[in-house]
């Protein structure tokens, strides 16, 4: 079995304004409290207030049972101020509604900047799809924690 190294995942991270990322942060030992979709929407409700605060556009997100997709535009905050404050509000609520403290996310975060060629509508599908390639639901319109502006 690997040994997860979330210190490498931060080697060559780069965070430029107006640019389009994938980010994938998994629950602490890849724990699914995502199964509960009161959990979820906790998640969902977090995204969202991120997205309203003008601190990013976001653009398609799935909660899979245990880790996030994320499909964002950042402004001009950095990557790491964008995820510290996403998990920490983020956690702070889930314990609170579990009745737990602790973590609830793994240190550490994937990101994939996305090229200009790229497009968008493809990437936002491919995120959304998860469930459907997980089997978790024969269609998306079952799967209640994900969204997407162009879908």
């Amino acid at each position: 079995m690997t040994r997860f190294h979330s210190h490498r995942l931060r080697t060559g991270r780069y965070s430029a304004d107006n640019q389009i990322y994938l980010l994938t942060t998994v629950t602490h030992n890849s724990k699914p409290i995502f199964n509960d979709v009161t959990t979820g929407r906790i998640v969902v409700k977090t995204l969202k207030n991120i997205h309203d605060l003008q601190r990013v556009s976001s653009l398609a997100f799935v909660i899979m049972p245990d880790h996030i997709h994320w499909l964002l535009q950042l402004h001009t905050e950095k990557l790491d101020s964008i995820m510290q404050a996403f998990k920490g509000v983020s956690a702070n609520k889930i314990n609170h509604h579990l009745g737990l403290n602790g973590k609830c996310w793994q240190p550490g975060y994937h990101d994939r900047a996305i090229r200009k060629e790229e497009d968008l509508t493809v990437v936002a599908r491919y995120i959304v799809a998860n469930p459907l390639r997980a089997g978790l639901v024969t269609t998306i319109r079952n799967y209640p924690l994900w969204d997407a502006v162009w879908l």
